[in-house]
C-alpha cells in the first residue's frame, strides 16, 4: 500500500473578500473531491483574500496509480481558474511496511 501527502499553495491575486476566495476554493476543492477522490482541505491563510494552502492525502496499491491522481490534480491547480496561481506544490509518496 502507499501513500501520498501534500500541499499546494494559490495566490488570488483578484480576490478582493473573503467571500470571493471561500467560492474559489471551495470550488476548486469539490472538483478535486469528485473527480479523484483523495482527502483535501484548505490548511492554512483562512484569514487572508488573495492566498490559500490546500493540503491533500489519498492512499493506493501502487505507486504509478497515485502518480496520476498527482498529475491531475497538480493540472487542476494550474488550470482550475485563470484567477489563480500556484505558487508552491510538494507532495510525498510513502511505502506503508507492515502493509505488505
Amino acid at each position: 500500500m502507499y501513500v501520498v501527502y501534500g500541499y499546494g499553495e494559490l495566490y488570488l491575486p483578484y480576490c478582493s473578500s473573503l467571500k470571493e476566495k471561500r467560492k474559489i476554493i471551495h470550488g476548486l476543492i469539490s472538483r478535486i473531491r469528485k473527480r479523484f477522490n483523495v482527502s483535501i482541505c484548505e490548511v492554512q491563510f483562512h484569514d487572508l483574500w488573495q492566498r490559500s494552502s490546500l493540503g491533500f492525502s489519498a492512499v493506493s496499491h501502487n505507486s504509478p496509480e497515485l502518480e496520476l491522481i498527482i498529475n491531475s490534480i497538480k493540472e487542476t491547480f494550474l488550470n482550475y481558474s485563470e484567477d489563480t496561481e500556484m505558487t508552491v506544490f510538494d507532495y510525498n509518496i510513502i511505502s506503508c511496511p507492515f502493509c505488505q
